[in-house]
């Protein structure tokens, strides 16, 4: 009886790699903005995007980890903790102005999801938001 088998882990690419800027924007106006996020290994993976925690590192250029930083021109407001089973139900995820679409899914080998990021400029002032993508069975 022959036996074999060979250890992998996932692999994937995020593009944009790190900045996503909707720059300056009238007050209550929405702008869209798109990332994706793609699978280049051999196993299906799981992803979950949340808040990324208030000491996580500030990205600037590159990312530590796996994460997206968003800026846009308006305030924004941090958003409470939300317990665990509510996070892996929800459909999409809202940090002060941001909306980020879908927040969580399965993605196939050498396959992508376009992630989808509103901004809808409400208050005014400036605002920034770390996100952080946690890939599942790394």
């Amino acid at each position: 009886v022959r036996v074999s088998a060979r250890a992998v882990y996932s692999k994937y690419n995020i593009e944009p790699a790190s900045h996503m800027d909707f720059g300056i924007m009238i007050k209550d106006t929405k702008k869209t903005q798109v990332f994706i996020l793609e699978n280049k290994g051999a196993l299906n993976f799981k992803f979950f995007i949340q808040q990324a925690p208030k000491d996580a590192p500030v990205l600037h250029g590159k990312r530590p980890g796996h994460g997206i930083l968003l800026a846009g021109g308006a305030q924004g407001t941090a958003v409470r903790h939300q317990p665990l089973l509510e996070f892996f139900l929800q459909a999409q995820l809202t940090l002060g102005m941001f909306t980020v679409s879908p927040c969580s899914g399965s993605i196939a080998p050498w396959g992508q999801q376009k992630i989808t990021v509103d901004c809808h400029a409400e208050p005014l002032g400036k605002c920034e938001e770390q996100l952080c993508i946690d890939i599942g069975g790394r």
